[in-house]
């Protein structure tokens, strides 16, 4: 998990805890939407993924106006929101997106990834 961390607070200047909550509510989200058996592979991938979920899922939904929206459209903008309530901006969200997903690639295939990406609407516009 540190290698991964420290790829996306290069690419995105996100502070490390920080980055470690996102990546654990991007996960959580891929556990809870995407396909059980490749989602169950990527997190099998990943060393310390089950734990960045369980400190990710502590922690509490976003606030304000993006975690209210989220709660009612759910899906990716939920996502955006629980995001956001975590300290990434708006311009953070795809480079974290794609270097976790460049990751998850390389680590689990692109047999587990492509099924996750492809199963989940909206999605490929952050990866």
């Amino acid at each position: 998990m540190d290698e991964l961390i420290a790829r996306v607070t290069q690419k995105t200047g996100l502070e490390a805890s920080v980055a470690r909550k996102a990546i654990g509510l991007i996960l959580a989200y891929l556990q809870k939407e995407g396909p059980a058996n490749e989602v169950n592979q990527l997190i099998a991938a990943l060393p310390g993924a089950d734990e960045a979920i369980a400190n990710a899922q502590g922690g509490g939904s976003g606030g304000g106006i993006m975690g209210m929206m989220g709660a009612m459209g759910g899906g990716v903008m939920a996502l955006g929101g629980q995001l956001m309530g975590a300290g990434v901006s708006m311009g953070q969200m795809q480079p974290l997106g794609r270097e976790l997903f460049a990751y998850g690639r390389e680590k689990a295939g692109e047999d587990v990834m492509g099924p996750i990406v492809g199963s989940i609407p909206g999605l490929s516009q952050f990866v």
